[in-house]
């Protein structure tokens, strides 16, 4: 399976992944949404930051999702995780007030991160606001 991961650019996290830095994606919702349970080792995450055009791919080596979180839970989790998710120290507690109220997290372990030829991909059916869209094939909403 293909996936698009829309990034919010002034956080500057796609080009730590291109870099190494992040080498993992990390998803906390309030409720079960895309790609909970969509998401498995082996598929392909194309990345792009909002408004902008899908610039590179990496392969997803492991997946963990976590439920029914505590403000405690999430803690943790950015504790444990948040180095690999590429945010630092002096982050954290931005991170944390962000998150401390989600119910849910994915994250999404990546490898061999490469640049793509940058292409746009048509939203249409997925809802304005989405900021991960699973499908078969990238190709199926790419031109």
């Amino acid at each position: 399976m293909d996936h698009v991961a829309i990034m919010r650019k002034s956080w500057g996290f796609t080009e730590k992944i291109l870099r190494g830095e992040k080498t993992i994606e990390s998803r906390w919702y309030m409720s079960k949404r895309t790609p909970w349970d969509r998401v498995e080792k082996g598929d392909t995450v194309y990345f792009k930051n909002s408004g902008e055009l899908v610039s590179f791919r990496a392969t997803v080596s492991r997946v963990f999702q976590f439920e029914n979180l505590t403000p405690q839970r999430v803690k943790e989790i950015l504790e444990r995780y948040g180095k690999e998710d590429g945010v630092s120290r002096e982050q954290m507690p931005f991170f944390f007030k962000l998150f401390k109220d989600k119910r849910y997290c994915i994250l999404v372990f990546l490898v061999r991160p490469q640049r793509v030829r940058q292409f746009f991909i048509n939203k249409k059916g997925f809802g304005a606001m989405a900021s991960w869209i699973s499908i078969s094939s990238v190709n199926s909403i790419k031109y």
